[in-house]
């Protein structure tokens, strides 16, 4: 009978790891496309046929008894070892889906999406939020495991629980064994026979939950706030994705958001923005004097300081910005007319001149009209 031990060059007691490490230094040293020739393409044959056996948990369990799976001519080049294992010992790694054994039926969540709506006052200051959201939880029933209370898993009869299938097929190396997910167990290697009736054997359910969320100072729409921990669970109640919350800020019927900065638009009377005026505005910060400036055009902004929207990243504030609009009156009395006709004449504004740009001749100059003319 073959010695296998030898062949790989490890102990009886030799752990699969350590089987396997063998191997993979055999397989990069020996292999045809490596190391051509005949006597080393025997050597690979070998090294191949006692990896295939001792790696294999059943067979070497055989082999150890006295019997050998190889026995009565059997064997032929590369029968026995698998596809991942060359990929293993040439790429460092193995094939997808390959040699993984049976799965675990516990796996970690996947991270869930909420929108927020928040008044911009919330934004400016930071808030205290109750979300109600909807997301997987553990069954309270079966507690994850996914089998009915008092009942029991069995071994799937096709993979005999390895969760996976072996198949033969030939490729340039010969025989190679590649393996596949079982189909019957999903991968898992066994089977449950009884399914909890409250989560039909996923281990979770799903249900509405209320979580309290700090809304910090500064958030803006489509600002994230990842919540670790607070997504779906896991199946099989494995770990808990993250729950991400986008904000969305309502619009205001004031202010518009600018950065950090609130714009806002006053109108002014032609009177209180020639002669100056003290008004009171209305922020965030309670009402604030708002000191218009003697000749305030249509245009110019006035600043507070420090009463916008509180930075995200950092200390401080922005501002409020108030953009000022001059109106014009449009509708007259025949005092309020006269009154202006005499501080027109007072500033020597009763026939004003300026400069017309006339297209079709150039760019002429001409005389204003007389706008204060009675009609």
């Amino acid at each position: 009978m073959n010695d296998y031990y030898a062949d790989l060059g490890v102990a009886r007691e030799a752990s699969p790891e350590e089987i396997k490490r063998a191997y993979r230094r055999a397989a990069r040293t020996l292999h045809p496309d490596v190391n051509p020739g005949p006597e080393a393409e025997e050597q690979f044959k070998k090294v191949s046929q006692a990896y295939d056996v001792l790696s294999d948990p059943d067979k070497r369990r055989q082999y150890d008894m006295g019997a050998d799976p190889y026995s009565g001519g059997a064997a032929s080049f590369g029968q026995g070892f698998s596809f991942s294992d060359i990929m293993d010992a040439f790429f460092g790694g193995t094939a997808a889906g390959a040699g993984a054994g049976p799965r675990s039926r516990t796996a970690r969540g996947q991270d869930a999406l909420v929108r927020l709506d928040i008044d911009l006052g919330d934004a400016v200051f930071g808030a205290e939020k109750e979300l109600t959201v909807e997301t997987a939880v553990a069954c309270g029933t079966c507690h994850g495991d996914g089998r009915q209370p008092g009942t029991s898993t069995r071994t799937c009869d096709v993979c005999e629980g390895r969760g996976e299938i072996r198949q033969v097929q030939r490729s340039f190396l010969g025989q190679v064994m590649t393996t596949r997910p079982c189909m019957t167990c999903h991968g898992f290697g066994q089977i449950i026979t009884d399914p909890c009736y409250e989560c039909s054997g996923d281990g979770r359910v799903r249900t509405r939950r209320t979580l309290t969320l700090k809304v910090p100072a500064g958030v803006d729409t489509g600002t994230r706030i990842q919540l670790a921990g607070e997504g779906e669970v896991g199946p099989g109640a494995g770990p808990a994705g993250d729950l991400y919350v986008e904000v969305s800020v309502r619009r205001h019927p004031v202010f518009q958001r600018r950065g950090d900065d609130l714009h806002a638009t006053i109108e002014l009377p032609m009177t209180a923005a020639a002669l100056g005026a003290t008004l009171a505005m209305d922020t965030f910060d309670g009402s604030q004097d708002l000191d218009i400036r003697r000749g305030t055009q249509s245009g110019d902004t006035l600043t507070l300081r420090g009463l916008g929207v509180t930075h995200l990243r950092g200390g401080g504030r922005g501002d409020v910005v108030v953009h000022a609009i001059v109106q014009t009156p449009t509708k007259l009395d025949h005092e309020q007319e006269e009154l202006l006709r005499k501080l027109a004449a007072a500033r020597g504004e009763e026939r004003p001149q300026g400069r017309v740009a006339n297209p079709a001749e150039g760019g002429l100059f001409g005389k204003l009209r007389d706008a204060f003319k009675a009609r």
